[in-house]
C-alpha cells in the first residue's frame, strides 16, 4: 500500500513541475495549493532533496524546485524514494535475504512476474504524464 507520504510526494512533485519555469517555489504556497500541512511537507521535501529530486534554497526568493525536467523523472523513483522497495516479498526485496526454500519455491515465479508488472507500471510513467492527466 502506498502511504500518504508517497501520495503527497507525488502531489508536491506535480505542483513543482507545473511551476517549473518560475524558479524556487515557497513551501507555504505548495501547502496551500495542495491542502497539506506545511509541517508534513517539510518532512517530505527533505527526503526529496536528500534523494536528489529537488533542490532547496532558503531566504528571500527561496523554496524548492525540480532538479530534472518532469519528463526525466519517473513515478517509480518518487514512490520508491518515499516508500522503499516496491517488491512484494522479502526474498525479492533484499538480494541478501537467505531463504532456504528459494530453489523449491513454487510461488517465486509468480511474485517475480507481479513485481515486474508493478515496476514497469510505475517506472513507465513520467512526472510529465501526471501533469497532463485530466483528473486532478
Amino acid at each position: 500500500m502506498i502511504s500518504t507520504k508517497g501520495r503527497y510526494a507525488l502531489r508536491v512533485m506535480i505542483d513543482l513541475a507545473e511551476q517549473h519555469s518560475e524558479g524556487y517555489v515557497p513551501l507555504k504556497d505548495i501547502a496551500e495549493r495542495q491542502g497539506i500541512s506545511k509541517k508534513y511537507l517539510e518532512i517530505i521535501v527533505k527526503e526529496l532533496v536528500t534523494g536528489g529530486l529537488l533542490s532547496g534554497a532558503s531566504g528571500k526568493g527561496g523554496g524548492y524546485r525540480l532538479v530534472r525536467m518532469p519528463e526525466d523523472i519517473t513515478v517509480g523513483e518518487i514512490i520508491e524514494m518515499m516508500e522503499g522497495t516496491l517488491s512484494s516479498v522479502a526474498c525479492l526485496a533484499d538480494p541478501n535475504y537467505d531463504c532456504s526454500r528459494r530453489n523449491a519455491c513454487r510461488t517465486l515465479p509468480m511474485w517475480e512476474d507481479f513485481d515486474k508488472m508493478v515496476h514497469d507500471f510505475f517506472y513507465g510513467r513520467k512526472l510529465s504524464d501526471l501533469m497532463h492527466s485530466s483528473i486532478m
